[in-house]
């Protein structure tokens, strides 16, 4: 029983649970946060434009159930200005060169047609000096996935 709650106490106390924990904690605040901006501040100008806060209340019937479309459009809202907002701050962060963003995805080797990493400058397969692939917004395009046919 000593050794398995050792054991334990490694598993939650180690490196990779903490970060976990951490993320989830910050992440729930920053979602409160985003959600306090859409709701408090950027769908009360909804409302200074169209009048009301909120689209909830637009609803129409049909064969006799209320069908409410204004609930759904009030979600797609907040859901893109999320969408906005955290784009945004990962923007502004790679330009104040915040953050660790690395490149994501894979292409081959033009050596040994391995798969490697889009940033990587030596292939970790054949030891083969390569270019290192850069990845802006235009060319987001260039990764790939690690699915091949056998030859």
């Amino acid at each position: 029983m000593k050794g398995l709650w050792g054991e334990f106490k490694a598993f939650a106390l180690g490196g990779n649970m903490l970060d976990l924990a951490l993320g989830f904690i910050i992440g729930t605040a920053f979602a409160g946060l985003v959600d306090s901006l859409a709701a408090d501040i950027i769908m009360q100008l909804v409302a200074a434009i169209f009048g009301q806060p909120d689209f909830s209340t637009l609803s129409f019937t049909l064969n006799g159930s209320e069908v409410r479309y204004g609930a759904f459009l009030t979600v797609v809202v907040n859901f893109l200005l999320l969408a906005a907002v955290l784009f945004g701050l990962v923007q502004l962060l790679k330009k104040a060169g915040l953050g660790n963003f690395k490149a994501q995805g894979s292409r081959e080797c033009p050596f040994c047609t391995e798969f490697v990493a889009i940033d990587a400058t030596k292939c970790k397969y054949c030891t083969a000096d390569i270019e290192p692939g850069v990845q802006d917004e235009e060319d987001a395009p260039v990764t790939t996935t690690e699915t091949r046919v056998a030859e």
